[in-house]
């Protein structure tokens, strides 16, 4: 491997690791104490607890090609592709969820709005990672 692809593997393996780092963060957050997170989407009591840790146990699911991903982007090329669809699916789905709340919960509009924030974030890091891994030439 060439000095110049090396370097870009592990710029890739970074952008990857950054937004991989910022899911499992907030998976386990969401897991260890959901009733603190709970009244951001206007939730309350055990159910609204187990409805984000159900959220925290999905943002653990969905990272597993971000993780293969960063462990090879070259050669798990199809996981860094499906991450940065999923992060987008993501940052789609949230914004129609914000535009249906029509103003009328402005506290789980905040909350929407900062995994809005989040997860754009996280879709430019891993397309900047997808376009850096991209093949150069024929013989890469």
């Amino acid at each position: 491997m060439s000095h110049s692809a090396s370097i870009r593997l592990w710029l890739c393996r970074l952008l990857i690791g950054i937004v991989l780092i910022w899911n499992v963060q907030c998976a386990l957050i969401f897991l260890l104490a959901p009733a603190t997170f709970a009244p951001g989407f206007e939730l309350s009591g055990a159910a609204g607890a187990a409805a984000v840790r159900g959220m925290g146990v999905l943002f653990l699911m969905w990272n597993v090609p971000y993780a293969v991903a960063l462990w090879h982007p070259v050669r798990h090329r199809v996981s860094l592709n499906e991450a940065v669809a999923m992060q987008t699916i993501g940052l789609i789905g949230e914004s129609l969820i914000l535009l249906s709340l029509g103003g009328a919960h402005p506290v789980a509009a905040g909350s929407v709005t900062r995994f809005i924030a989040f997860d754009g974030a996280g879709v430019v890091l891993l397309a900047l990672a997808a376009w850096t891994t991209r093949r150069r030439s024929p013989s890469e």
